[in-house]
């Protein structure tokens, strides 16, 4: 039975750790970090019936969690089943409590430092969530702490290292989330339905890991990342040799329990490098440049001048937050009449990723035919710009802002002499313009600062003088 939980004190609940199979109708509450779908079995005691069960795993502090098995008629089971998700608050009211065999248990349901296990009736126990409002942030704190040691784990390049020596292995990973695929369907040869999603990881160590989730939820929970910003740890995963890919692979199993950005020291190195990453357009947007960002300019109108972005930087203690402006000031270095590889990159066409310089091959489209595959040179230049109070070094000038700027495509470029593009260098160097930026601190950055151009056009002068006035009377 389900029902929505009324606010209740924290006394009315027994403690996880103090639980034990002697205590008489205890109530519960935790946060449910894993849970699988629902199954069925054939009924031993009525013959031609089937017993239907889902697991879940429940929290209640960073150090204690159970596992919780529910059986009964379909109806029962898939009703309770649907009524919460990894993610949500329950409270569980009368529970039976059973030792539970470790040895044969944890082979298919997650560790746990509990020596018991929950067992649901449909007729004595009671399941209740908790709104959102009524739960206690130190509850909901706890889907942010992995269940595993959060140094206990492999880098994906550890894994591609390794190979199929890790075989069958399970074991932790931690990655940052690159793509996530759309769930495809099907009927197995027993006339069941299937379900398969795949996402592709990524971290300091390896580009591209696909990690392949089977079940429901572990679906609907992966739908909700948000690609080149979610870090996840996914303890108990299973690690197999793809032959048909020749890759090493992931996959989301009954044990598995994944933690959606991870709060720890690991993750936030993590989250620092997919962070930086994005902002040297090492990581493309869905089908953009991310120096070419869906910004409306129009709604961009704060001015600054070099000096206060550096002191704004300053103050910040390299936290500064992303901050979009205007300068007016000119492009001081541009090097585009030398070696063009300072000025042209390969992407991928299908997923835009700047490919190796050795192979000319994207390893993130790892599941594209070779034939299918092809790359395109795009714009990648490192400039200089400089106001009358300083100069902001080594700015991200790419691809769609770059061609508007310099006036000319990739292919018009490519075609023109040496003294063509020197002329068209003294164009635009030292030239009044308005300069459209995000700002973002980098601390492995040259500058401290990461500084992508989002457009870059002559200023008209009078707009200029006035927007400068403006901002040097507000400050």
């Amino acid at each position: 039975m389900l029902r929505m939980a009324h606010s209740r004190s924290a006394r009315d609940f027994v403690a996880l750790s103090d639980l034990h199979p002697n205590l008489a109708r205890p109530n519960v509450i935790g946060m449910v970090i894993g849970k699988t779908d629902v199954r069925s079995f054939p009924d031993r005691k009525n013959i031609g019936t089937e017993r239907y069960t889902f697991n879940f795993t429940i929290r209640d502090s960073p150090t204690y969690f159970i596992n919780v098995q529910s059986w009964g008629r379909e109806e029962y089971i898939r009703s309770l089943s649907e009524s919460f998700r990894v993610g949500d608050c329950v409270t569980i009211e009368n529970p039976l409590i059973q030792s539970k065999e470790a040895e044969r248990e944890e082979k298919f349901n997650p560790v746990t430092p509990s020596g018991y296990k929950l067992l649901l009736s449909e007729n004595h126990s009671v399941v209740k969530t908790c709104s959102c409002y009524d739960t206690d942030t130190r509850l909901l704190s706890l889907l942010h702490l992995p269940v595993k040691d959060p140094q206990d784990y492999y880098s994906l390049g550890d894994i591609v290292a390794n190979g199929q020596s890790l075989h069958g292995r399970v074991l932790n990973v931690l990655a940052a989330v690159m793509a996530v695929g759309e769930p495809k369907y099907f009927i197995t040869s027993d006339k069941r339905k299937g379900q398969r999603c795949e996402v592709k990881l990524y971290d300091e160590t390896e580009r591209s890991f696909p990690i392949v989730c089977w079940d429901n939820e572990s679906i609907q929970l992966a739908q909700s990342w948000i690609p080149q910003e979610t870090v996840i740890f996914a303890s108990d995963v299973r690690i197999n040799f793809d032959k048909f890919r020749n890759c090493m692979t992931a996959t989301v199993i009954s044990k598995t329990i994944i933690t959606t950005n991870p709060e720890t020291a690991e993750a936030n190195v993590l989250f620092s490098f997919i962070k930086e990453s994005a902002q040297a357009g090492a990581l493309p947007g869905p089908g953009k440049e991310l120096a070419n960002e869906t910004i409306n300019l129009e709604a961009v109108v704060d001015v600054y001048t070099v000096e206060q972005l550096k002191e704004k930087a300053l103050q910040s203690d390299g936290k500064l937050e992303p901050l979009h402006g205007i300068i007016y000031g000119y492009i001081s270095t541009l090097d585009i009449d030398e070696n063009v590889s300072r000025v042209l990159r390969n992407r991928c066409s299908i997923c835009r990723f700047i490919v190796s310089e050795v192979s000319n091959t994207c390893t993130f489209c790892s599941d594209v035919s070779p034939e299918a595959k092809s790359t395109f040179a795009s714009f990648d230049i490192l400039v200089d710009v400089t106001d009358h109070t300083g100069t902001l070094h080594s700015c991200y000038l790419s691809d769609c802002v770059a061609e508007e700027t310099l006036g000319c495509t990739v292919q018009e470029f490519l075609m023109l002499e040496e003294d063509q593009k020197t002329a068209l260098k003294w164009q635009l160097l030292l030239e009044r313009s308005k300069i459209y930026f995000k700002v973002t601190s980098s601390p492995n950055w040259r500058t401290g600062l990461k500084v992508n151009l989002l457009s870059c056009k002559l200023a008209d002068p009078v707009e200029a003088s006035q927007s400068l006035l403006a901002r040097d009377w507000n400050y």
